[in-house]
């Protein structure tokens, strides 16, 4: 038998089974229940519901055929103005069937619309309000153009809490008959960092090398560094030993194959556990955010990680 994704096989399939985000929910709910729909925006994270949320609402709103009057489109596949003009354009003008009173379309990374679709969009949503409702969801609702706000509820989606995290990841493992030890839940929360698509990922990969989950497992399999290690490291530097701190950099990222910008955000991380001075952590986090720009910009990351363990020591040393 085909093994299936876990994301998609314990997707919810209501808004009661959405985790973590109980106050947009309980006000989504109320749309439901009286069967009319504004135009909506969601906003926040990836992996936090807004999909689940926008599929939930169809399926309670039209009940088994809720797929003939809901479609789903990406807008970072198709950013373009044409887009809009052709497929959005094409569903929005057809009447929804059977009884229900509007269609669904939902729009997934709303915020790589070029300004062009975004006003054409506009255009849409206006002339076809009567039997089409939007749901827009975006990474970063700065970048969705004002007119298309206004016409939209908001609901911003907080990255989920750890409880949230354990509470669907103990569901999932339940399910699939997995156990997870408690230095596994601390793990996935970590690794996670509130996406729920990230925590029952690592759990799918993890499961597949025993049948109770362990921390060092969930670290291998997402190629990320046990947190212990890069506090070691930072607070080497920090004692001014700058050749330790980096051999010791060096063994891990050989080791578990970690990109530049995944160590620097695990030593963002790291750093507020160190027992340093406020105008200390001040500098850090300034040498930190500069390093993590350089890196996205295309700098060479062993480089760049030298120098910001390098700015460690000599920060140490003051």
């Amino acid at each position: 038998m085909k093994e299936e994704i876990w994301i998609e096989k314990y997707r919810p399939f209501k808004l009661d089974d959405v985790v973590g985000q109980s106050e947009s929910i309980e006000r989504l709910k109320s749309y439901v229940k009286t069967g009319n729909l504004p135009h909506l925006l969601f906003s926040g994270p990836p992996g936090v519901g807004k999909t689940a949320t926008a599929v939930s609402i169809a399926r309670e709103l039209y009940g088994e055929g809720w797929r003939e009057n809901f479609t789903e489109l990406n807008a970072s596949d198709e950013r373009g103005i044409d887009v809009v003009r052709t497929k959005i354009k094409s569903f929005a003008k057809t009447s929804p069937l059977g009884d229900a009173d509007f269609k669904i379309i939902f729009l997934d990374e709303a915020d790589a619309l070029t300004s062009d679709a975004q006003a054409a969009l506009r255009r849409t949503m206006e002339r076809y309000t009567n039997n089409c409702r939007f749901i827009l969801s975006c990474n970063y609702s700065s970048k969705i153009i004002e007119p298309i706000q206004s016409r939209c509820a908001v609901y911003r989606f907080r990255p989920l809490s750890d409880a949230a995290v354990e509470q669907r990841c103990r569901y999932v493992a339940e399910k699939e008959g997995l156990q997870i030890a408690d230095d596994g839940f601390e793990a996935i929360k970590y690794v996670a960092q509130g996406d729920m698509r990230k925590a029952i990922n690592a759990l799918q990969a993890a499961s597949m090398f025993e049948t109770t989950v362990h921390r060092d497992n969930i670290y291998k399999i997402t190629a990320t560094a046990h947190p212990e290690d890069i506090l070691e490291i930072l607070k080497t530097a920090l004692e001014g030993k700058f050749m330790p701190a980096r051999k010791k950099l060096d063994v891990l990222m050989t080791q578990q194959g970690l990109s530049g910008e995944d160590v620097v955000g695990q030593i963002y991380r790291a750093a507020f556990d160190l027992d340093i001075l406020p105008k200390q952590m001040v500098d850090l986090m300034d040498v930190i955010g500069e390093i993590d720009f350089r890196l996205t910009e295309g700098a060479d990351e062993r480089i760049q990680l030298d120098a910001l363990l390098a700015h460690f020591a000599l920060s140490g040393e003051e």
